[in-house]
């Protein structure tokens, strides 16, 4: 007798519903509404989430996604206040992408199921249903009454090749939907990565800051109408035989300078000076040296981004071979200030809460790609490309107050070294406005500039020298720098906060200094006596060299 051809197959999800017509094979509507590739199905958004390709070797950050989509209002008001208005929409795109997200894992625990049961059917050959016996199970599946059979008997009633065919296919798509999770999950944590942090009560909302206090008294109150020339450092400079900006402009551009001489000398003179009261002090920090070339993605991990919000770059990186890039080598660039490299040295490690707070001060050379528009603001030393500075660093535990003790602890260190260059400045805690990513909190020493003093605009000449930064866990979940609480060798995993603040500026302070030392009548620079000690004990910088240097 010749057997019958097999009946096409039809998946358990199919037989469930009552038969109208023959279903053409492996047709299942539910599975193409649920995991069709079209992109209908997926939100407008996600093509426009580029997922930021980071080496294998790089710290994975573990951003607190849950709050934020617990909070999204609170997040989208803290990204507005600080001008983040293309971030203030993904707080809601996250809610929405974790909606999504919470449907593939609904699916993917139904499709498990029955892939389970399918499993446990094959690993029991006793009950499987022979070749032979499906034109006789057809018929009947026709004839049955109207209630629907269970999933696990419709899988009874499948042979073992129909059991394996199933099998596949539900593997196939639970491939799909993983792969789904994996994309939403990517798309979530890379807006997440972009949200700069929350804003502490401290700051002032809205662009202006508010003044806390006053360093030295003002050395001219009144100001004078030849300032603008007289009293400029790029003019006191060229005078004294001290700067070199024309040369540096042939050599490397505009926005770069050389120091000659006593201008040479005040430099070294001053990261002497700022790193003797800091360490002079047994308030336990450490002197490190940084590099200078840091990978990129450390860099970012710090709030450091290759370009800002207006598109501007922001970063210098080093250009890569084919043959790297191929490979995937790390990217490097040069770190705009020793905050990143520092903050680079715990990255991926373990840091026990017994022995917080760390801190160190670093003297490195620091690059910025932006040194703003040219103008009167930004002439000679006050914006350049490439200048030395001083920073502190610092890992505390978890806490506002013991961190704001060490933030205190850098504004009175900030503090103690421009009162010891004689310098008129004012402590300011800066508004929304003017936060960078990472910042929860910031406070800006200004110093008084006479060449920036411009009464027509309302400008009293004051101008940025140091700053200092809290940032909460900001920086540590994007290093993955991790806390062990005390005792608890097994206990759950915290993050340490982060404190910065430059500790001296070289360029800027020098600028100050000469201008602010700055005798019409002598042609002479008075030398602060701090630095007198490391200056062959010289109290003033006079003319004695030729025109011709």
């Amino acid at each position: 007798m010749i057997k019958a051809s097999k009946p096409p197959f039809v998946c358990f999800q199919c037989r469930l519903a009552r038969p109208r017509r023959a279903q053409p094979l492996f047709h299942r509507p539910l599975a193409t509404r649920l995991f069709s590739s079209s992109s209908s199905r997926r939100s407008s958004h996600d093509n426009e989430i580029p997922i930021t390709s980071r080496p294998t070797t790089a710290p994975k950050p573990n951003v607190d996604i849950k709050h934020i989509r617990q909070n999204p209002s609170l997040y989208e008001q803290n990204c507005l206040e600080r001008n983040y208005k293309i971030q203030s929409t993904y707080p809601s795109r996250i809610v929405e992408l974790f909606a999504q997200w919470q449907t593939r894992q609904k699916d993917g625990r139904s499709l498990r199921e029955r892939s389970n049961a399918l499993r446990r059917q094959i690993a029991n050959p006793a009950t499987i249903q022979h070749e032979d016996e499906d034109e006789e199970t057809e018929s009947a599946s026709k004839n049955a009454s109207t209630t629907i059979a269970t999933t696990e008997e419709v899988v009874k009633n499948m042979t073992k090749n129909q059991l394996i065919e199933e099998a596949r296919i539900i593997k196939d798509q639970l491939s799909t939907i993983e792969d789904d999770e994996a994309r939403l999950e990517a798309q979530m944590a890379e807006l997440a990565l972009a949200i700069p942090n929350l804003t502490s009560p401290e700051t002032p909302r809205g662009d202006e800051p508010r003044v806390l206090s006053y360093i030295n008294e003002h050395p001219e109150p009144a100001p004078s109408t030849s300032d603008r020339v007289w009293r400029s450092h790029v003019h006191i400079g060229s005078e004294l035989g001290l700067l070199d900006f024309a040369g540096a402009a042939t050599t490397s551009g505009w926005g770069w300078y050389y120091l000659l001489d006593e201008g040479a000398q005040l430099e070294q003179a001053l990261v002497s000076y700022a790193l003797a009261v800091v360490l002079k002090q047994g308030l336990g920090w450490r002197q490190v040296a940084p590099p200078s070339i840091v990978y990129s993605h450390i860099a970012a991990a710090c709030g450091f981004q290759p370009r800002d919000q207006n598109g501007e770059q922001q970063v210098y990186t080093l250009a890569q071979s084919a043959a790297d890039a191929q490979r995937g080598k790390p990217e490097l660039c040069l770190a705009g200030t020793a905050e990143i490299p520092l903050a680079g040295m715990k990255a991926d490690t373990v840091l026990e809460e017994a022995d917080l707070p760390l801190k160190r001060v670093g003297v490195s050379r620091c690059y910025r790609a932006e040194a703003g528009a040219r103008g009167v603001d930004t002439k000679g030393l006050y914006r350049v490309h490439e200048f030395t500075k001083v920073e502190l660093f610092a890992w505390t535990p978890p806490d506002a107050t013991l961190t704001t003790e060490v933030f205190d602890e850098m504004l009175d260190l900030q503090t103690e070294i421009l009162q010891g260059l004689g310098l008129h400045c004012r402590v300011l805690e800066m508004p929304t406005a003017d936060l960078g990513a990472s910042a929860t909190r910031k406070c800006d020493v200004e110093a008084f500039f006479p060449s920036r003093r411009n009464p027509d605009r309302g400008d009293d000449g004051w101008g940025e020298v140091t700053s200092a930064s809290i940032c909460t866990d900001y920086q540590a979940r994007r290093l993955a720098t991790r806390l062990r609480a005390a005792g608890g060798a097994t206990g759950k995993m915290a993050y340490p906060w982060t404190v910065n603040g430059t500790a001296l500026a070289v360029p800027r302070v020098l600028a100050a200094v000469l201008e602010n030392g700055w005798d019409e009548a002598e042609m002479t620079v008075t030398i602060p006596e701090c630095l007198r000690p490391w200056m062959d004990g010289k109290d003033r910088i006079g003319l004695k060299h030729s025109r011709n240097y």
